[in-house]
């Protein structure tokens, strides 16, 4: 009896250890930010682990300082996504000095043609996010051929809730082309001129996004539109909040023009799609007017 008791002891143990052995260990991705990370999560489903560094709403990404722990998530990566053009640079430097000739980068920059000096604000870009997951599943399917029916099937559940995004900026389009408006920093300038929208101050709004003192000439016609109502909705970046952007809220709100707030950072709980919606429905509701 004793020694049944061995071997049917002996045979548990090597039939965990063939069920863990066959158990496939998560692909570890790290996402610059939290949106680009909700879509390698999209896609991966439970065959990938993600991390997301930039992921606090209630933070300024570009003061953003990576931390040891972020260079060691990058160093471990077996797929790594970022923005680029310019946006985190950080995450070139920390790859730079953890070589690893088995980790796939992808890039959303490189994916939608723009380099540093651009608008770095891709994610509000309608065509970068279909690149981005389009290239997830790509990549997944390349390191993981046994899954890659499953990349593909979400790969097009998620394309669903691109079209529903694609479905409300065009109807905006259709009704507002042509509005002008004015922003505080080009965040949402990509999806501005997706919806039509006449995009003013944006010499302003460069120099702001270059940290640079916007001229004399360029505030004083900002505010001018403002007080003028000479543009129907303000957007302002509602992650970064200085003096000067809110003295402009207060001569918006002063001047009654409707203001609506867009962010960098995926707010928590939300996925990206109903982030995009959200921020769509918010704009239309401003060029809607007080009446809606």
């Amino acid at each position: 009896m004793k020694m049944l008791a061995i071997v049917g002891s002996a045979m548990l143990v090597v039939g965990s250890a063939a069920a863990a052995a066959s158990t496939p260990t998560p692909i570890s991705i790290v996402a610059a930010e939290n949106f680009y990370g909700d879509i390698a999560a999209a896609i991966g489903g439970e065959h990938v682990r993600v991390t997301s560094v930039l992921s606090n709403p209630d933070q300024d990404p570009h003061l953003f300082e990576a931390s040891p722990s972020v260079a060691r998530d990058l160093a471990n990566a077996r797929i790594v996504v970022l923005n680029g053009a310019g946006y985190d640079p950080w995450v070139a430097k920390m790859l730079a000095a953890n070589s690893a000739p088995d980790r796939l980068v992808i890039v959303a920059a490189d994916l939608v043609h723009r380099a540093t000096g651009d608008n770095p604000h891709l994610w509000y870009d309608p065509a970068t996010m279909p690149a981005v997951a389009a290239a997830l599943a790509a990549k997944l399917a390349e390191i993981d051929p046994a899954d890659a029916a499953d990349y593909a099937a979400n790969l097009d559940r998620l394309r669903g809730g691109f079209e529903t995004i694609a479905t409300k900026f065009s109807a905006i389009r259709a009704r507002y082309a042509g509005r002008p408006v004015s922003a505080t920093e080009p965040v949402f300038g990509y999806m501005a001129a997706a919806l039509g929208l006449a995009m003013r101050n944006e010499r302003f709004q460069l120099a702001v996004m270059n940290d640079t003192e916007p001229s004399a000439r360029d505030t004083a016609a900002f505010e001018d539109d403002l007080r003028g109502h000479k543009v129907d909705v303000l957007f302002y970046n509602s992650q970064v909040t200085d003096p000067q952007v809110d003295r402009l809220l207060a001569i918006a709100s002063q001047s009654h023009v409707p203001v609506v707030g867009v962010s960098e950072t995926q707010p928590a709980g939300r996925s990206f799609v109903d982030w995009m919606i959200g921020e769509l429905d918010a704009t239309q509701k401003a060029l809607a007017g007080p009446s809606s």
